[in-house]
């Protein structure tokens, strides 16, 4: 469950890149004078003239620097272990003392890499990541869904996970509500949700506000996530429900999707949602298989993820089930494309890639920035696949305004054909 204040600051930056690039030209076209007819003596000349070069270099290498994000990053190299060997111990153990003597790692780089907080990050922001700021007009959807949600202590995963397309989304009416508080059970390295072994009791009047609130947007499709909660013996999966009955009670024809945790990989949680009356059972397994232990608390885990989708349609066969990946964490092409099978062999509808995005310097770097032609590859090899729909791009995330107005009319689609509306 796929954020980042740091798009603005990429944005400042780029008019400040543009404006050192534009003094350069311009003093480039200007008529050369010479220090001497500008100064009195020549100590001042002397002065004036070192002080040009130390700006001319401060400016041209901020601007080398700052990069386009194609170079720096790069993650750490992940080691191969040595195959189990059939000889006895004692030559086991012979063999790694003579390989500790002559100072060889027991372990063989394999090309792959893995990220790690605090490792290098690619140099600058790629020319792909620009979206719209949040509309500060008081007469603006952002305005009214901030208002709402604030008015009725409501949080939402758009501004704890500090989501880029807040602006995007919420001036489209369209706003993701995070049940049971703003606190984390656990610790994932990639979020920016704050984290507590204990977190407050959830709201027992949160699932009627919730309703509340959306049934004043108007909207026609509502998303429902939430932190993590270990320490609720369901996990929340009956506030959940709760909240999805009392939403199709106000608007039987609206359609939600809920975002949620493992919930410990317990199938009776699973069932006690999945039969509530959500249209879309989502949860994110978040990174490839081998990337898991690196990138998400240990409490989680890549098959216990899958195996929650798959209780999920097995329950209800007519659910959708739906997942994400963040990509830029040191996968592979043929690790994305295995994720994808091993989502497909457990009927999954609906996969969404986007770009990861390092909140915090206190979380993983970026290894990588993905390019626009990736993710729209990983989109074709995932359409072929039979995937429903397939949503890949730099600022995809799981939650998305365009998705959600597709799914709409997909599910719709689906259900006149099938007789069931």
């Amino acid at each position: 469950m796929t954020k980042n204040l740091l798009l603005p600051l990429a944005a400042t930056a780029a008019l400040v890149h543009s404006f050192t690039i534009n003094n350069h030209v311009a003093r480039g076209n200007a008529p050369i004078v010479s220090p001497s007819a500008l100064f009195s003596t020549t100590e001042e000349a002397t002065t004036a003239t070192q002080q040009q070069q130390h700006t001319d270099e401060s400016e041209i290498s901020y601007v080398v620097a700052r990069g386009d994000g194609s170079s720096g990053g790069g993650g750490v190299p992940m080691k191969k272990k040595k195959k189990a060997s059939a000889e006895s111990t004692l030559t086991s153990t012979i063999a790694i003392n003579e390989s500790n003597n002559n100072n060889v790692n027991d372990e063989e780089d394999d090309g792959l890499v893995r990220p790690k907080v605090g490792a290098p990050m690619p140099n600058g922001r790629p020319s792909w990541f620009h979206v719209p700021a949040p509309s500060q007009d008081v007469a603006s959807r952002y305005q009214e869904v901030k208002e709402s949600l604030s008015d009725l202590s409501l949080h939402t995963v758009c501004e704890e996970a500090q989501c880029p397309n807040i602006g995007e989304c919420w001036n489209g009416g369209t706003g993701t509500i995070m049940l049971l508080g703003d606190t984390c059970t656990r610790g994932c390295m990639f979020c920016a949700v704050k984290t507590d072994q204990k977190p407050p009791e959830p709201d027992p009047f949160e699932p009627f506000k919730t309703a509340d609130a959306v049934a004043k947007w108007g909207v026609d499709y509502i998303v429902l996530t939430s932190v993590d909660r270990d320490d609720i013996a369901d996990g929340g999966a009956g506030h959940f429900a709760t909240t999805v009955e009392l939403m199709k009670h106000k608007k039987p024809e609206l359609l939600v999707e809920c975002l949620v945790s493992d919930f410990r990989g317990d199938e009776a949680s699973v069932e006690t949602l999945a039969k509530s009356g959500l249209d879309v059972y989502a949860h994110n397994v978040e990174t490839v298989e081998r990337l898991q232990k690196f990138v998400r608390d240990s409490r989680a885990g890549y098959w216990q993820s899958i195996n929650t989708l798959k209780h999920a349609k097995e329950v209800k066969p007519d659910l959708y089930t739906k997942t994400s990946l963040m990509l830029g964490l040191g996968e592979s092409d043929e690790e994305v494309i295995q994720t994808m099978k091993d989502l497909r062999s457990v009927d999954v509808d609906v996969v969404t890639f986007g770009q990861y995005l390092r909140p915090t310097e206190n979380h993983l770097s970026v290894v990588e920035y993905v390019k626009p032609e990736k993710f729209e590859h990983f989109k074709k090899v995932g359409e072929e696949m039979g995937f429903k729909y397939v949503a890949s791009g730099p600022l995809v995330r799981s939650s998305y305004k365009a998705g959600e107005f597709y799914l709409t009319h997909m599910i719709n689609k689906e259900r006149k054909e099938k007789g069931l509306d």
